[in-house]
């Protein structure tokens, strides 16, 4: 860096130009060797970052010439400069200071630091995975969306500005026609809240209904997130037993809770459909405590072998259920776009809580489904992704029953997008074996194990069970890891003590 410390004759200005050019250079280097400009990548332009910084071009140009004779950057006339090729390698890695003394979490962030981690998002080096909530790229509508995100894009407001917390008034309203039509589910405009997602759904319901110490109703197994969210807050999980018709509500009798969560209409992971006379014990249940159910209603579009079911919210008058639901499994879960129907004494408190949280949800994705469902084109694309999906289910039933016969039991197939797959010759103690030796061959399985809160109610016996999903798989997919499953099924019953084979 001598070329870049003036003399003391230099006066006050160059000694002011020397600092910002070693400013300026130990930053880079910093980033540089920290990853933030990875090698290869540009930089930017000596008279872009003088624009941006607000400084003299020449100050740029003089750190670049110190970075470059380093030999941390390359430079060519007329281009951006880019990071060396020649740092590859960990004797670039630089070593991060780590804080001195603990690290002062508020309660809830102790809470979360605790919180078992959620598996990799994104598995790679899979020739199959049957993770549940994924959907088939080919089924999203590109050039629909394309055109009602351009009809958004094209309509210009008179001025950019934050908009109502509860959402875009068009989807809210284009919404309220369609759960009408689709779920029978009647409410006004302002009970209706436009969200991030389902999770955040359940996120601002378990900031505004729980506090610590406070006692929730789940459903046992569950949606992980859901119960993972709730209990962020400090409230107690009461966990209840389901059975094949959903959540045996008759074990609510004597349980106080601020709320209960369920899958009424489809029952996350195993399927069932709760009957209308549990529907009104839960709703009797949730009056008598004061408390509020939380109607997850995340794939109510996917029906094959049963009809419809109303949901909770049709059937009650007194307040007492928030709706929950979600374009995650009919468009795209990167859409994030999602709704809430809340009673209307929680309107306010829920519109402004969702202003707390990030304002208002994105504009032009709002505007662009409202179009889709404005046009029938919403609609039109549920039922051509059902009639996929519903290919998909039966091309996984029968290679299921072709590979493995009366071995298995499947549950949940009538509904939804995904089955549960209980393996009767398969103990629980070996679930790590046959995941790990999936994932050796190509496979990726997923196991129900951790979606109970009781591990000993798990099927009241000793067989290991998995969540399947298929949305996300062609039909050659779903056969070649059925094929697949099959072989490491029997790889790991061969090694059971005492197997005959």
């Amino acid at each position: 860096m001598n070329e870049m410390v003036q003399s003391s004759s230099a006066g006050s200005a160059g000694r002011t130009h020397a600092m910002g050019a070693r400013q300026i250079y130990e930053a880079l280097r910093e980033q540089i060797l920290g990853g933030v400009y990875e090698t290869g990548s540009q930089l930017p332009s000596s008279r872009g970052l003088a624009n941006d910084l607000g400084i003299s071009r020449t100050t740029v140009t003089v750190a670049y010439d110190q970075l470059t004779a380093e030999g941390f950057i390359e430079v060519r006339q007329g281009a951006r400069p880019r990071v060396a090729s020649s740092l590859i390698g960990p004797e670039t890695s630089r070593t991060v200071a780590k804080r001195v003394g603990p690290v002062h979490l508020s309660a809830y962030g102790e809470r979360l630091r605790v919180t078992p981690p959620w598996p990799d998002y994104l598995p790679t080096g899979l020739k199959v995975d049957f993770r549940y909530g994924d959907l088939a790229t080919s089924d999203f509508p590109a050039l629909v969306w394309k055109r009602a995100m351009n009809e958004a894009m094209g309509q210009r407001p008179l001025r950019l500005a934050y908009d109502d917390p509860r959402g875009s008034r068009r989807l809210r309203q284009a919404l309220q026609g369609y759960l009408w039509r689709a779920r029978t589910l009647s409410c006004d405009l302002e009970q209706i809240i436009i969200i991030n997602g389902s999770q955040q759904g359940l996120d601002l319901c378990a900031r505004l209904l729980l506090d610590r110490a406070d006692r929730f109703v789940i459903e046992d197994p569950c949606y992980r997130m859901a119960r993972q969210v709730f209990a962020s807050t400090g409230a107690l999980p009461i966990p209840v037993t389901v059975d094949e018709d959903g959540m045996k509500t008759e074990l609510l009798a004597g349980i106080g809770a601020r709320l209960a969560y369920v899958t009424p209409s489809h029952q996350f992971p195993l399927g069932g459909v709760m009957p209308i006379a549990r529907r009104h014990q839960l709703l009797e249940w949730a009056r008598h405590n004061n408390a509020y159910v939380i109607e997850d209603d995340y794939d109510s579009e996917y029906r094959y072998d049963i009809n419809p079911v109303p949901p909770l919210h049709s059937l009650e008058d007194h307040g007492a259920v928030i709706y929950l639901g979600t374009i995650s499994k009919t468009l795209s879960p990167m859409l994030r776009i999602g709704y809430l129907v809340v009673p209307a004494e929680l309107q306010e408190v829920f519109a402004t809580a969702k202003q707390f949280a990030d304002r208002h949800s994105p504009v032009a994705e709002q505007e662009a489904l409202a179009c889709l469902i404005e046009s029938g084109g919403y609609e039109s694309h549920v039922r051509r992704v059902r009639r996929l999906n519903g290919e998909r289910r039966g091309t996984l039933l029968g290679a299921l029953r072709r590979s493995f016969g009366d071995r298995i039991a499947v549950q949940g197939a009538e509904a939804g997008l995904h089955v549960v797959v209980w393996f009767d010759e398969l103990p629980r103690s070996r679930e790590t074996t046959l995941v790990e030796a999936a994932r050796g061959a190509g496979l990726g399985l997923h196991l129900i194990s951790p979606l109970y809160e009781r591990q000993s109610d798990e099927g009241h016996i000793d067989r290991m069970g998995l969540v399947m999903g298929y949305a996300a798989l062609s039909i050659r997919q779903i056969e070649k890891g059925v094929e697949v499953l099959r072989a490491v099924v029997r790889q790991v019953q061969d090694a059971l003590p005492g197997h005959g084979g």
